[in-house]
């Protein structure tokens, strides 16, 4: 049997560990702050006592960092501002210990390049009449600690791909400990968790977040990718959430995204669908900018028209079409009402870009190549 590679820290005692979290911590409590980073994809944490149990993000307080460790901002002038957003239980700590996903904001107070939340709050807010609701259908690979996917023979490859998708079996479903833990960590923390299933390469598995509505679309989806580095920590090895962690015959990883309005699923509701989509087709520029962290980059790699994607240059759109740009699933054709799968995004997209850009194009009705600026 070959040896897997795991971190050093997961194999400490973690009954040992357990002895002093099974103290009691008095009427304080914890609350950890989670931020992304200056790459638009990693997070970073850190904690604080409260002598009180918030119960709203508004009893949380604002807090501060030094951004010029987290590629946000240079040395002479380092502070950046944590500003609390969303709230959730901690299943890590557990009750009454809070996650609270925080906006960041420069010394000016306006907000950071990588702090999409704003602009995606404002564009949120100008629609909430017509009820936009989202699932996010994320993609991960489970790696160890030396980059080789979990579970592959350490200097070859598995058998090809067939068997692994919803596969069940030790030579099938590899790292399914992780996928459970943090389905349930993200119940007991308070995350629109929908589901999970193994995907189409080994080691390669996908949650489903949703239906969220508006902003929280991005804020579940955000922390649910917490927790999952967090689980992932405990075990030991590291979750990817590249496009197309191995080169050659293996399906990428994406973050199809599922996006319905008021209109859409009430009766005749197709008529409005098939309107997003022209305007989408008008648009795909756009789209791609806003699909993956370096603006199409990291796409290009996986959309390729090959394993279950569409061509990066080229839109397309049809019922139950897994190789088309934008899927209209079989039973919202047969049905004439629903939602539609927009298949484009990355895995590691961010998610307040990409229901921005969905909103904008079908419900505010913009064209051309940038989002527009509303006062």
């Amino acid at each position: 049997m070959n040896k897997m590679a795991t971190s050093a820290s997961s194999k400490l005692n973690k009954a040992v560990k357990q002895q002093y979290m099974n103290l009691p911590q008095g009427d304080k409590v914890q609350v950890m702050y989670i931020w992304i980073d200056g790459s638009g994809e990693g997070l970073r944490c850190k904690t604080r006592t409260l002598d009180f149990e918030p119960k709203r993000t508004e009893d949380l307080p604002e807090w501060n960092f030094d951004g010029s460790s987290t590629h946000q901002s240079e040395g002479s002038n380092s502070d950046m501002f944590l500003i609390p957003a969303a709230m959730f239980r901690d299943p890590f700590r557990k009750d009454p210990n809070k996650l609270v996903l925080c906006e960041v904001l420069k010394y000016n107070c306006k907000p950071a390049e990588t702090n999409l939340r704003r602009s995606c709050k404002q564009i949120m807010n100008m629609v909430e009449n017509h009820y936009p609701w989202f699932g996010m259908e994320q993609e991960y690979t489970i790696l160890g600690t030396d980059g080789h996917p979990f579970g592959w023979p350490s200097n070859g490859f598995p058998g090809p791909q067939g068997p692994y998708y919803c596969g069940v079996g030790a030579d099938k479903a590899f790292g399914r400990d992780i996928v459970e833990s943090h389905y349930r960590a993200c119940m007991h923390a308070g995350v629109q968790i929908c589901g999970t299933n193994a995907e189409v390469m080994p080691a390669q598995w996908e949650f489903q977040v949703g239906p969220c509505e508006g902003i929280n679309m991005g804020d579940h989806l955000w922390v649910a990718r917490f927790i999952l580095h967090r689980v992932c920590e405990d075990f030991g090895v590291v979750v990817s959430f590249d496009p197309k962690p191995i080169s050659g015959n293996w399906n990428g990883a994406g973050c199809h995204t599922n996006f319905s309005t008021k209109e859409m699923r009430e009766d005749g509701g197709l008529k409005v669908i098939e309107d997003s989509i022209e305007r989408l087709a008008k648009r795909h520029k756009y789209h791609i900018q806003a699909y993956d962290p370096k603006g199409g980059l990291d796409n290009a790699r996986r959309l390729t028209g090959h394993h279950e994607t569409s061509n990066i240059d080229k839109f397309s759109a049809g019922v139950a079409n897994r190789g088309a740009s934008i899927r209209i699933p079989r039973s919202v054709g047969h049905e004439k009402k629903g939602y539609f799968e927009d298949r484009r995004p990355s895995a590691n997209c961010d998610p307040y870009s990409v229901t921005e850009a969905l909103v904008r194009t079908c419900l505010l009705k913009e064209e051309g190549d940038g989002p527009r600026n509303y006062k």
